[in-house]
């Protein structure tokens, strides 16, 4: 409560809008980047250059990486990483739209396991708007599967579940008093170091110093991301954060509109206005 005796939000849960935004620029520089290099080589050099970033940090401010839980970190950067993998899996052999959908599902696992592994009890508000952002999600990329993608499909469906598990070993990890930029370094080097043996048994493309300015701005946007992301889950509320990360879809639909002149039908500006009120619920529910 402010000095007018206004209540404000949870300054906490506002973060994962930082995280949104830097994860809709990261897909982009993705989309472009798609064009020369494999989904693995991408999930390589966004975790690379991120490491290099944060440990430059780590490095010029004398920080220490010795960590009493160094168990739960390990976990998170595995479990992330794999939900990671999984989901560039289901990108190679699902169309986007479903791919996407079934990522982010995560919210909605999230609901489910926060009561039994944080031992917190959500709002009804936060899970109705975990509900309208959800089916404004699914209205916005309409996604499809066959038959034949089941497999394809159930995984893309893990990914959402690995998620929400990675999400809530980051929110141990604060309870814990673990700062953000040791979360994300554990994370970033894990990635890289799996990423990278997994390119040792893969084809992969040669660099050139043109691809560098995306690299380097995929690896930038994907660190901040990571970082705002684990402050939000570290201070703000669970569920309101989890909520919050539809605008990440929201936003990526916009630089769509705006980079590549990509039409946006009637139904789709109504899937954004439940994602927008769908946030608007949730900031307002962690005052």
């Amino acid at each position: 409560m402010n000095r007018t005796g206004l209540k404000l939000p949870n300054l906490g849960s506002l973060w994962m809008l930082v995280a949104a935004l830097g994860f809709a620029i990261m897909g982009a520089l993705v989309k472009l980047g798609a064009h020369k290099f494999s989904s693995i080589e991408l999930v390589f050099y966004r975790s690379l250059f991120g490491l290099v970033f944060i440990s430059i940090f780590i490095v010029q401010n004398k920080l220490p990486l010795a960590t009493p839980v160094i168990h739960k970190q390990m976990s998170r950067a595995a479990v992330g990483f794999t939900a990671l993998i999984l989901f560039f899996y289901a990108i190679a052999h699902l169309p986007l739209a479903t791919a996407i959908t079934l990522n982010y599902t995560s919210p909605l696992f999230l609901a489910v396991l926060t009561p039994i592994l944080l031992k917190e009890k959500p709002k009804k508000i936060l899970l109705i708007a975990l509900v309208i952002g959800f089916a404004g999600v699914t209205l916005l990329l309409k996604p499809t599967i066959n038959q034949s993608q089941w497999l394809a499909g159930s995984l893309g469906l893990l990914s959402g579940i690995g998620a929400a598990l990675a999400y809530i070993h980051v929110k141990q990890l604060g309870q814990a008093n673990e700062p953000d930029w040791r979360t994300v370094f554990y994370f970033t080097l894990v990635s890289s170091v799996c990423a990278g043996a997994w390119m040792l048994f893969d084809h992969f493309h040669a660099l050139t110093w043109s691809d560098l300015p995306l690299l380097f701005g995929l690896g930038i946007s994907a660190t901040i991301a990571q970082l705002a992301l684990t402050r939000a889950y570290r201070t703000g509320d669970t569920l309101a954060v989890a909520s919050l990360a539809y605008v990440t879809i929201l936003l990526a639909s916009l630089f769509g509109v705006i980079w590549w002149h990509e039409h946006l039908s009637a139904d789709a500006w109504l899937a954004i206005g439940l994602i927008i009120l769908s946030g608007i619920i949730s900031i307002r529910s962690s005052r």
